[in-house]
């Protein structure tokens, strides 16, 4: 069985949105699930992110499934990069490449998305890619979404309305998320 890492975003922690109802859903299945909590937004770094994630890297294997919400795709791919350790899955959820043109954001976000990714690395060591976007998200535009799974030739889950897929569009479950996540255990 696989051990499913849940990776919260900018602003985020591991008790918001959608994150407390998978993690239930996929322990009943029996499943291991790890949910850091990143310092955000103070000391929001990628280096301060990678010291909260040491503490699981034992547990990754090749059956590990990430999963992404937000700044947690930029994050899995950094992991990816500076990994020689394959997984089996992501799951990258409103997630973004580069710059969002929001300077709250970009500012805080800058040590994870200021480089150019080694994308062929980064799919090397994961065997499928899965992003989930929308067409209304007010923090993350489409095309951010689209880059990235252009770039990374995942699967793409277009959601008309979901915006952010957060508690406040009405994303306290994801049932879509956990019946996607199905086809990888």
């Amino acid at each position: 069985m696989p051990n499913i890492f849940l990776i919260h975003g900018a602003y985020g922690d591991p008790e918001e949105n959608w994150f407390p109802w998978i993690k239930s859903e996929l322990e009943k299945r029996g499943l291991g699930v790890y949910v850091p909590k990143f310092p955000t937004p103070e000391n929001q770094t990628l280096e301060n992110w990678l010291a909260v994630f040491e503490s699981c890297e034992k547990y990754v294997n090749k059956d590990s499934i990430f999963i992404g919400h937000s700044l947690g795709l930029a994050f899995i791919l950094n992991l990816l990069e500076k990994s020689d350790r394959l997984i089996k899955a992501a799951f990258l959820v409103a997630g973004f490449v580069g710059y969002l043109g929001n300077p709250k954001f970009d500012e805080i976000n800058k040590t994870f998305v200021d480089k150019k990714f080694d994308w062929e690395k980064i799919k090397k060591n994961c065997q499928k890619f899965y992003i989930f976007y929308s067409d209304n998200d007010p923090y993350v535009p489409a095309e951010k979404s689209r880059e990235a799974v252009r770039r990374l030739e995942a699967e793409s889950i277009f959601v008309k309305g979901a915006g952010h897929f957060n508690k406040d569009c009405g994303y306290d479950k994801f049932e879509l998320l956990l019946d996607v996540l199905k086809k990888e255990f």
